[in-house]
């Protein structure tokens, strides 16, 4: 694992509570040279197996409409190796401890199909400015527990700590406003499950374009989230309301609930940290969401360096209205007969638990795309400094925005060698980026309104 020049300063200085400084000129001139438009390495790496980034995906492929499930680009790529339990020792450089402990705990039947690296990732060229202005003015504030001098893109796409490396994850652009419907479903041992569906809506006021550091200052709004559960029966109409702030010192994220048996709306604090997620069998905690989110002061953040990993990337045909949920819902892990696997640059970025601070999981550690700054893989640590559960998002580029965000995350409990998957999408009506949404739809008198349908 390569490490970065001065990590050991950047590790002292994040666990002091300050800041360091912004980036040179110097090196934001990078950006968009040696360097992508989002941090990233340009260049292949040192075998090509890992190509150049030549700008990723810039345009949608023949016979796609918006509103379409998305078409796979790659659809003629062929399976280059297989790695399996018997020849994982072959490639355990490329692996996490969480993907070695998968092979190790269903060694007859979980693989990965490894496929040709496509640096695919893309983000409208607004977006890549936005970086680049973000590169030397965007700062930590209060001990990492917020950022101001951002907007729009990732804010540190040449970061100097793990603080700053997960701030990236949280603020990555994923368009400007999303309407989705999907579910969820957690399979038994032997497989069986039941589906959860919801129907989510996400206004992004940080990466609406034209939006200003100052604007989103006074406001102290990232983004605003909501949940519906649509079905089954029993559960219909239970709904969620977050407000997710910027300075988390100032104003902590905002929640709420509506509970259908008790017709009204309440003030959800616990909406955070470790609180188990919505209808997941104790599967995840909140903060599992989206691989990461929240305040980040449970934990010391520190920046381990770069590797070349193992990750799902480019996972279209698992996003295939073309599959069924019971073709991807097996006993023990997804089928792995859908999922593409390619060989990726991924930054390293380990939290460990603070002293005096409560949270069920002692350590964990991220894996995240050099391209795109999504979470690919964590491995998550008990406090007996065991590994408890393995968070793998299955990748792709929304190319009508584009963006690249997950399709599906699967979280495995290794230690009830059950898992979670979240964001099954298959059946279900596309992502529509195109929704108009208003601060009104995002009240708690509209999550009542909603709960009540």
């Amino acid at each position: 694992m390569k490490k970065l020049p001065l990590i050991s300063l950047a590790v002292s200085i994040a666990l002091s509570g300050n800041v360091l400084a912004k980036t040179s000129p110097e090196q934001a001139a990078k950006l968009g040279k040696e360097l992508t438009p989002m941090g990233a390495e340009r260049a292949a790496n040192k075998d090509g197996s890992i190509p150049e980034w030549t700008g990723g995906i810039t345009k949608a492929p023949a016979g796609y409409s918006p509103g379409d499930h998305h078409l796979d680009p790659f659809s003629a790529d062929k399976v280059k190796y297989t790695v399996t339990a018997s020849n994982m020792a072959e490639y355990k450089d490329l692996l996490t401890p969480g993907q070695v402990k998968l092979f190790e705990t269903y060694p007859d039947t979980f693989k990965m199909n490894v496929y040709q690296t496509r640096r695919s990732a893309s983000f409208p060229e607004h977006v890549y400015q936005a970086v680049k202005d973000n590169a030397t003015r965007a700062e930590l504030i209060e001990n990492g527990n917020g950022i101001k001098q951002a907007a729009i893109g990732v804010p540190f796409p040449i970061p100097e700590n793990g603080l700053q490396a997960i701030w990236n994850h949280t603020l990555r652009y994923r368009g400007e406003q999303v309407q989705r419907q999907g579910g969820q479903a957690a399979p038994t041992a032997s497989g069986s499950f039941t589906y959860i569906g919801f129907n989510e809506t996400l206004m992004l006021p940080y990466g609406t374009k034209g939006a200003s550091p100052e604007e989103l200052e006074k406001s102290n709004i990232l983004f605003k989230f909501k949940q519906k559960v649509t079905e089954p029966a029993r559960l219909a109409g239970t709904a969620l309301l977050v407000h997710e702030t910027m300075d988390q010192i100032k104003v902590p994220r905002q929640a709420w609930t509506y509970n259908t048996g008790q017709r009204r709306v309440r003030r959800a604090p616990n909406v955070a940290y470790d609180a188990p997620g919505t209808a997941s069998d104790g599967l995840r905690t909140t903060d599992d969401f989206d691989m990461y989110n929240g305040a980040p002061n449970r934990y010391n953040w520190e920046l381990k360096g770069k590797k070349e990993l193992l990750i799902p990337y480019n996972d279209y045909r698992l996003h295939s209205n073309q599959v069924k949920y019971k073709d991807i819902l097996q006993a023990g892990h997804i089928n792995p007969d859908l999922v593409r696997y390619e060989k990726h640059r991924v930054w390293v970025v380990e939290a460990t638990l603070k002293e005096n601070t409560r949270h069920t999981y002692k350590k964990r550690v991220f894996f995240i795309d050099e391209d795109s700054w999504q979470v690919a893989v964590t491995d998550i640590y008990d406090n007996r400094d065991e590994l408890y559960r393995v968070g793998v998002a299955h990748g792709l580029n929304y190319y009508e925005v584009p963006a690249q965000w997950s399709t599906l995350e699967v979280y495995h409990d290794i230690q009830s060698r059950r898992y979670l998957a979240i964001g099954l999408d298959n059946e279900a009506k596309m992502y529509d980026f195109s929704v108009e949404l208003k601060d009104r739809d995002f009240t708690p008198s509209a999550l009542r309104r909603e709960g009540r349908r």
